[in-house]
């Protein structure tokens, strides 16, 4: 028997056959004494369980990593934009996806090309706006939410001269 960590402690779980199933002689739920094989809504919460366990099984493996690396990309953007952006909590985010899709690659199926264009996507976002709140010190009004990304300021407007022109040790031609 195995054991799941969850926030209210280690659970044991029940060891399982391939599709999911209690194995042969083992218990039919958790090895947890407020479990009741008697009470029909714990039977049926386990029934669903199985279900799901099952639909899960069923579902491409590609499919599950991919939607994982989704969830992975929304929480990034979450957290970039916030205000002021959680820099550190996006990074970390984008770090964990771009394991995933540089790890993985093509084996991540139809969805690859889709997860790398995000992937750089995200990269750019974080690079923009880390840039933007580096750049003015700590006032965020230079992240403009009118602003497209990538777009190039307008001649004469504020942010439209040479990038670099103002820092340090970064050469302008």
């Amino acid at each position: 028997m195995s054991s799941l960590w969850t926030p209210d402690g280690e659970r044991r779980v029940p060891a399982s056959d391939d599709r999911g199933a209690a194995a042969p002689g083992s218990p039919e739920g958790p090895d947890d004494e407020r479990f009741d094989p008697d009470d029909p809504a714990q039977a049926e919460v386990l029934a669903r369980m199985a279900q799901l366990e099952a639909q899960l099984l069923d579902t491409p493996i590609e499919d599950v990593i991919a939607n994982h690396c989704y969830g992975l990309f929304q929480l990034g953007a979450l957290h970039l934009g916030q205000r002021p952006p959680g820099l550190e909590s996006a990074r970390l985010a984008i770090d964990a996806l771009a394991g995933v899709v540089e790890t993985l690659g093509d084996r991540l199926g139809d969805a690859a090309p889709t997860l790398r264009d995000g992937l750089a996507q995200i990269r750019l976002a974080y690079v923009q706006i880390a840039g933007a709140t580096s750049g003015a010190d700590g006032d965020l009004g230079a992240l403009d939410d009118t602003a497209t990304p990538g777009a190039e300021p307008d001649p004469g407007e504020p942010g439209a001269e040479e990038p670099g022109a103002d820092e340090p040790g970064i050469p302008t031609p």
